[in-house]
């Protein structure tokens, strides 16, 4: 999918990045003659295959070439460098993580087909996201923490290319930010496991060893993700940095709305439709290819 980048000044020199888990080289040679690009660099450092094409003079056609193919394409301004970015922010459930905790928890009680369709319908947009989360926390009542240590246990896997990303980002010197309307059960787990410096997601209510069907607390909505997305970009930017946020669902939007960089991982049209660039095809690491 092609946006025009909202961090590149107007008639500032575009790349345009093509990745892929495969490339076919009549079809490289193609975009390079379609964008009438300077030159192609090849990218290293991902799982998958990336190409830089230099000063790109126009994209007509592009998106539909790189749809068919199955590639994954993005319009990044020269000037958007790595070292600049000093926020990364994912969402967790389908983004970090492959799985919905939610529905997992559901799963192992026999009712996931319930929860997963309020999942779904939330994912989409379609319903306020606090009732979803009201309505599915409700169905769980009585399921034992022991079943929420077996979904961490068990379930639970990095995205392809996380760790990676993170530590790319990392190196260069970005604090990271886990956000979740999701719960504290797993994002705690998950910031100690990767290393994120902060963490936000809803609490469960426990009492005698089992969920209550209850939430401590106030909700962590989509509002709740960008507020404190906003609040730590305020903090860490400085005069010249990058806020980036990624995320699947549509409660992350506003979140998406608030960086200078976002990006939709297989994510939901709604939500690739209002990001700056979306990844459908590659594992998280391809993210890095979308700075110098």
């Amino acid at each position: 999918m092609i946006n025009l980048p909202r961090d590149a000044p107007a008639g500032s020199p575009l790349d345009l990045v093509i990745q892929a888990p495969a490339i076919v080289r009549e079809d490289l040679a193609a975009l390079a003659a379609i964008t009438e690009a300077e030159d192609v660099e090849p990218l290293t450092g991902a799982a998958t295959e990336a190409y830089r094409l230099h000063n790109v003079r126009q994209h007509d056609g592009v998106d539909e070439a790189c749809a068919g193919a199955k590639y994954d394409c993005a319009l990044v301004p020269q000037r958007r460098t790595r070292d600049r970015v000093r926020l990364v922010a994912l969402d967790m459930d389908s983004t970090l993580i492959t799985v919905e905790c939610i529905d997992e928890i559901a799963d192992m009680q026999g009712i996931k087909p319930a929860v997963a369709a309020i999942t779904e319908r939330a994912m989409r947009g379609e319903i306020d996201f606090r009732e979803s989360l009201i309505r599915r926390v409700g169905l769980l009542r009585g399921v034992p923490v022991a079943a929420l240590e077996r979904v961490y246990a068990n379930r639970v896997k990095l995205s392809p290319g996380a760790r990676t990303m993170l530590d790319g980002f990392k190196s260069a010197g970005a604090k990271t930010l886990l956000v979740s309307g999701g719960f504290t059960f797993f994002t705690e787990r998950l910031k100690a496991l990767v290393g994120f410096d902060h963490a936000l997601a809803n609490v469960l209510e426990i009492s005698d060893g089992a969920l209550t069907g209850r939430i401590v607390g106030d909700i962590v909505d989509a509002q709740s993700k960008a507020r404190t997305f906003r609040h730590l970009a305020d903090e860490y930017r400085g005069v010249d940095g990058l806020a980036v946020a990624i995320g699947d669902g549509a409660n992350d939007l506003p979140m998406l709305d608030e960086a200078d960089v976002s990006i939709a991982y297989h994510a939901k049209p709604k939500v690739r439709a209002g990001a700056m660039h979306a990844i459908d095809h590659c594992g998280l690491d391809a993210v890095l290819n979308l700075f110098n």
